[in-house]
């Protein structure tokens, strides 16, 4: 189980023993200022620091950094339920998927609904989805909820290179250009419990877009 953090001491804590239960737990922290890995280390995860460049790139680095034959990726807010890890890796268990993503289509959201940015963050991404659907005709819900998993063997092979954010689109997109195999389980999205979002909807708009573009051909 990949946590990727930066500056989240006040939760990770829970985090990793939330989802110790489930595998082996690595940390890639993100040059945090806090004590975000001491505390990770304390409570069993192993902690590698990322090369500074971002989230996506803490996830590609994930992927060097393990062995397991299935990755999951759960992010470090609380917003994920950890409980849902045994559903999001059964498809692939079961050679019925080779990338499962926790849909908060499906599940429900706390954080897509409420505020003008959470507006336009979820208008955004759901005429992304359907874009992708139209274009590889599947019947997704989610491109871009962090929380997944995946053969390790098929992320390795995807070519992924956003640093940013925008890896959960991008290894949806060359996942299902290369043919594999993507499902979905429900999975409710709640409020972030400590901290604040890293994701600044005004700031990363184009990116997303640029992201879309590049993959979508």
């Amino acid at each position: 189980v990949v946590i990727p953090t930066k500056d989240e001491a006040g939760l990770i804590g829970e985090i990793v023993d939330a989802v110790r239960p489930y595998g082996d737990v690595l940390v890639v922290d993100g040059h945090s200022k806090d004590a975000t890995r001491d505390i990770a280390q304390a409570h069993g995860a192993r902690v590698v620091v990322d090369g500074g460049k971002g989230k996506g790139q803490a996830i590609r680095q994930s992927l060097t950094q393990t062995t397991s034959d299935i990755v999951v990726f759960i992010d470090a807010d609380g917003s994920h339920d950890p409980k849902d890890i045994p559903a999001l890796v059964a498809p692939i268990k079961a050679d019925q998927a080779d990338m499962v993503i926790g849909s908060r289509g499906k599940g429900g959201s706390d954080e897509l609904h409420g505020t003008l940015e959470q507006f336009i963050r979820y208008v955004g991404s759901q005429l992304i989805m359907l874009a992708i659907n139209y274009r590889w005709n599947v019947r997704l819900t989610d491109s871009q909820n962090g929380f997944r998993a995946i053969r390790r063997d098929v992320g390795s092979k995807l070519g992924l290179t956003a640093n940013l954010t925008t890896i959960e689109q991008e290894m949806l997109m060359k996942a299902l250009k290369k043919g594999y195999r993507v499902s979905e389980i429900a999975s409710h999205e709640y409020e972030r419990k400590w901290g604040t979002s890293k994701v600044v909807v005004w700031k990363l708009w184009f990116a997303y877009i640029w992201s879309f573009v590049r993959n979508i051909i």
